[in-house]
């Protein structure tokens, strides 16, 4: 039975650790990142007194979601979004947690990456004008991590847009992951046979937590990475993955395992 590595944090572990498992592997759950708070909510909580003035809200990921609508709660007064507004969402997960809260995204982008979002968004930049040349810019606020890449807000504001940022989580390293990486990869019988990187932290974490308890990754563990950045991320990290999943989502990224691993699932030639 192969034994899978899964990096990512403990609330988001599950759905594919219990893919893995029905396709015959045993997941190993070992966060490399731990979601906290901001540094500060000050731009988000300025944000939600004002809703009305955004004619988009743009989510990247699942956790912004949720951390947007704990964070809303505490608004005053609580309502759900002025009907003007429209939703974007970076993908089917983050669409998912959208509806969730009863929110019904406008636009998801044909892939779960920034570019995709961006390309999708470029369109309406710019409002509508009654008189030729006369086009005001769109109002974007977007809802993300405090550590991300700026290629959709930069894109955005290239092309006349006014994009609010606000911060709704942070992603940390777990400390207390130090012993279970230190155990797992200090002796060869304890090797995972796979490593999942579901996102750029995921990877970069890994290695923080390995150079904390002296080690070096085994090059001979397959590497497997949800998508493109990720993708990106390992190969400047000196490691690149051996699969990519079709697609960047969680169960794509269990089908590329299962079709590079003798689960018991797969079927053999």
């Amino acid at each position: 039975m192969p034994r899978i590595l899964i990096t990512r944090s403990p609330h988001q572990a599950s759905e594919l650790a219990d893919t893995l498992r029905a396709h015959g592997a045993d997941p190993i759950l070992i966060p490399t990142i731990e979601l906290t708070d901001p540094t500060t909510y000050a731009p988000l909580d300025a944000a939600l007194t004002h809703l009305d003035q955004f004619h988009w809200l743009l989510f990247t990921s699942a956790n912004a979601v949720e951390a947007f609508h704990h964070r809303l709660k505490f608004s005053t007064p609580y309502s759900l979004l002025p009907t003007p507004c429209r939703v974007g969402a970076i993908g089917p997960a983050t669409a998912k947690a959208l509806t969730a809260i009863g929110l019904t995204p406008n636009l998801v982008p044909p892939q779960a990456v920034a570019e995709s979002l961006a390309t999708a968004l470029l369109p309406h930049a710019l409002q509508p004008a009654a008189v030729p040349g006369q086009a005001t810019p769109t109002r974007f606020l977007l809802i993300r991590a405090e550590q991300a890449r700026d290629h959709l807000p930069e894109t955005l504001r290239a092309a006349g847009a006014e994009v609010t940022i606000a911060p709704a989580y942070r992603t940390i390293i777990p400390e207390s992951s130090i012993d279970a990486i230190r155990t797992l990869f200090s002796t060869p019988e304890n090797h995972p046979d796979a490593i999942t990187f579901t996102s750029s932290s995921t990877a970069e974490n890994l290695f923080a937590l390995l150079k904390a308890a002296n080690l070096t990754l085994p090059p001979h563990i397959l590497r497997a990475s949800i998508g493109p950045i990720t993708t990106q991320t390992l190969q400047n990290l000196g490691y690149p993955p051996q699969i990519e999943a079709a697609e960047p989502t969680v169960p794509a990224l269990a089908e590329a395992l299962k079709k590079s691993l003798p689960l018991k699932n797969q079927v053999q030639p």
